[in-house]
């Protein structure tokens, strides 16, 4: 289910300067306000099928980076000023029971802040609603929100980030989907299906600093694209309300559909 949140921006509070890297702590946010959730956020992950008391951390949703209308970006302080009185979000949870009024009930009139200890950003939630749902086919075409992730070891071990482009890509978005159906729903998916993902355009890449300026700081590498896909019904909403690709709760793989016009 998928939600789109309205935000204004309090510049009042802390000014309007951005960090250029911020999609980690838009995921640290929503782990934050999930948990204020306290015997609710306990029953909504059970009343979707989330053991408790395991450790296993809830990941299936990701979100989209914030639409900024009006913005300078100053690459120099890797800074982005917010020159909007409101910006554009969204958040997509595959689980279904009870989210709507579980998820409105804990951000409708929330008041959080986006940033790190350089810069960082308040905002009061204006106005939160669900985004209708695509009709799931077997084939759909999509675009990009945040970057989609893909990883691949090398013979040494190492991970080795790759291009949609890459012949390896579409194994890899594959098993990733069947991997990820077997999670949530604890069992298997049917191997043998129609399968095919072609690109539309050329792959941006797109570097992306985690937890920027800590000693855990990392680089993830995305790529926004255009592609056309063909796989059951079932695994088309997973990716839609889920996410695609690898380190989706942190911002990766967010998409949208996109019609042919």
């Amino acid at each position: 289910m998928r939600f789109h949140l309205i935000l204004e921006v309090n510049k009042q509070a802390f000014g309007d300067l951005l960090p250029i890297n911020y999609q980690y702590e838009q995921s640290a946010l929503i782990y934050k306000i999930l948990s204020q959730g306290g015997e609710s956020y306990a029953t909504w992950l059970h009343d979707n099928g989330f053991v408790l008391g395991n450790g296993k951390r809830f990941k299936l949703f990701t979100f989209s980076p914030l639409k900024i209308e009006k913005r300078q970006i100053l690459r120099a302080e890797g800074l982005i000023k917010i020159l909007s009185d409101t910006v554009e979000w969204q958040i997509t949870f595959l689980p279904e029971r009870s989210t709507e009024q579980f998820i409105k009930g804990l951000f409708v009139n929330q008041q959080f802040e986006i940033g790190d200890k350089q810069s960082v950003v308040r905002f009061n939630v204006r106005q939160v609603e669900v985004v209708p749902s695509p009709v799931y086919t077997d084939e759909m075409t999509f675009r990009t929100m945040s970057p989609l992730c893909l990883r691949c070891c090398r013979n040494d071990g190492s991970i080795q980030y790759i291009s949609p482009s890459d012949l390896r890509a579409a194994t890899a978005l594959r098993a990733g989907l069947i991997s990820r159906y077997k999670a949530y729903y604890k069992k298997p998916f049917a191997e043998d299906f129609d399968f095919s993902f072609t690109l539309l355009n050329e792959p941006k890449a797109k570097l992306m600093k985690i937890k920027a300026g800590t000693a855990q700081e990392t680089l993830v590498k995305g790529y926004k694209c255009d592609f056309k896909i063909k796989a059951p019904a079932e695994l088309m909403k997973m990716m839609y309300e889920g996410g695609i690709g690898e380190q989706c709760a942190i911002g990766f793989g967010c998409l949208t559909e996109k019609k042919d016009r």
